[in-house]
């Protein structure tokens, strides 16, 4: 299940309410007509990173994604789809899914060596049905997208979950699974979804916070399958492994898996990440997830940071544990913000060869460079961050990184630097934002972040 607790990473800026802006919000110069935006853009050839660790520290996280769920509690058995698998999709796609999907199931079949292809069966062994927010919401409130066993409709899923056939638990193989997706969002959320729930149906289920490198992390870091996510589902379809195996019984097996299908790991050294302890998971899920004050928000993220710091941590998620406080910080004490953006941007220097980590960090750290007048700082912060936004296919991301290059380059006097990059960034953004009100609504925001654009 991807959950609403990437409300945290949505790339928003406080600073615009501190500094002068035009009469009309938007000054000339980084206006976009009203008429037009450009085309949609999509990333095409996938560019995986390897997984960089040991085979023996690979092994440890498949048995702790597969024989676990998130919520802590154990799974007894391996379970998998046997022989070729199909997918069908019902509903009502949006524009764009079912190239991203075609995309992606390429992607299993060359990276991870899964016999998966689409259908339009009605006994398709994965069925994705794209519906409304809010007929997920309905079905499960803290849900962007989920995937359930042993039904293929958003309509069975009520008595399915009564009756305990829609529990992960209970199961003993994979026939039948329903994936729900939302089609009235971006289209960077929808494939997000997809990357994840589709790998959820096909292999393991459980999210772990210490792994810097998969989409199997509630960080949200990570918006589509990376190098590590195709190694594990490869192992899981490995032949030597099948339905009901135990843990000890995969453990067995994994070494042997792994080497062969991921030679270089044998040469690594291990260097395990300590486990992450429950009472650091549900701080960071009160600090980020619904129903809760802004104030308990903020008291839950100072306790995963202290429990982060306790824990001698030095990895992404003393990192992640300063951003999210940062976040929550921002309309309140934006030097105190700052501060802690900083210390998330030196804490994901571990985490760089893995993810966008440092990119999101540096739309916080530019954005508070660009409103104190410091162009020259503010691309310092970007230029190294484009390539890795793009990488690793965050529209989002990427589009917000050019914007604030453009506003950055405009304080200089490079108007037409500025301009040009404005516009390759919006295509972008129509993927990464969706509508083109969220589009505009972006580049408003961005541009309220200049302190020149007042004196225009």
């Amino acid at each position: 299940m991807r959950s609403f607790l990437s409300s945290l990473i949505p790339l928003a800026f406080v600073l615009a309410a501190c500094t002068p802006v035009g009469q009309n919000g938007v000054p000339t110069r980084a206006a976009v007509s009203d008429t037009t935006l450009p085309p949609v853009k999509a990333f095409s050839t996938p560019r995986p990173i390897p997984p960089n660790r040991s085979n023996r520290d690979i092994a440890r996280d498949f048995l702790d994604l597969s024989f676990e769920l998130e919520s802590g509690r154990t799974l007894e058995r391996l379970t998998r789809f046997e022989g070729p698998i199909t997918v069908r999709v019902t509903g009502a796609p949006p524009t764009g899914m079912m190239s991203d999907l075609k995309a992606l199931l390429a992607r299993l079949r060359n990276e991870a060596r899964i016999d998966i292809s689409l259908t339009q069966s009605p006994s398709a062994n994965i069925t994705i049905q794209a519906v409304s927010r809010r007929d997920i919401r309905k079905a499960l409130p803290q849900a962007a997208c989920f995937v359930v066993p042993n039904i293929s409709s958003l309509s069975q899923y009520r008595s399915a979950r009564r009756s305990g056939a829609a529990n992960w638990a209970l199961l003993e193989s994979r026939d039948k699974i329903a994936i729900f997706l939302p089609n009235d969002t971006s289209p960077q959320e929808t494939r997000d979804c997809l990357h994840e729930e589709l790998a959820q149906a096909l292999g393991p289920l459980n999210d772990l916070y210490r792994l810097p490198d998969s989409v199997f992390n509630d960080d949200n870091i990570h918006a589509v399958l990376t190098g590590f996510d195709m190694t594990v589902l490869r192992a899981y379809y490995d032949p030597t492994l099948r339905n009901g195996m135990t843990r000890g019984e995969v453990a067995s097996r994994l070494p042997s898996i792994l080497s062969r299908i991921n030679p270089r790991g044998d040469q690594l050294s291990s260097n395990p990440l300590p486990e992450t302890p429950r009472a650091w998971i549900n701080a960071v899920q009160t600090a980020l997830g619904p129903g809760t004050s802004p104030a308990n928000r903020r008291s839950a993220a100072r306790q995963a940071l202290v429990i982060a710091q306790d824990n001698g941590w030095q990895d992404h998620r003393l990192g992640f544990a300063h951003y999210a406080l940062g976040r929550l910080l921002q309309s309140q004490d934006i030097a105190a913000a700052h501060t802690h953006f900083k210390a998330a941007d030196h804490a994901y220097r571990s985490a760089e060869p893995y993810g966008p980590h440092r990119a999101f960090v540096a739309t916080q750290l530019s954005a508070y460079a660009i409103s104190a007048g410091h162009s020259r700082e503010a691309l310092n912060i970007l230029n190294p961050q484009i390539s890795p936004a793009g990488r690793f296919e965050n529209a989002a991301l990427l589009s917000t990184l050019m914007l604030l290059q453009a506003e950055a380059l405009e304080m200089e006097g490079k108007f037409e630097d500025a301009g040009a990059l404005r516009l390759d960034s919006l295509g972008w953004a129509r993927y990464g934002f969706g509508p083109d009100w969220a589009v505009r609504a972006k580049l408003r925001e961005i541009s309220a972040l200049s302190p020149i654009k007042g004196r225009s």
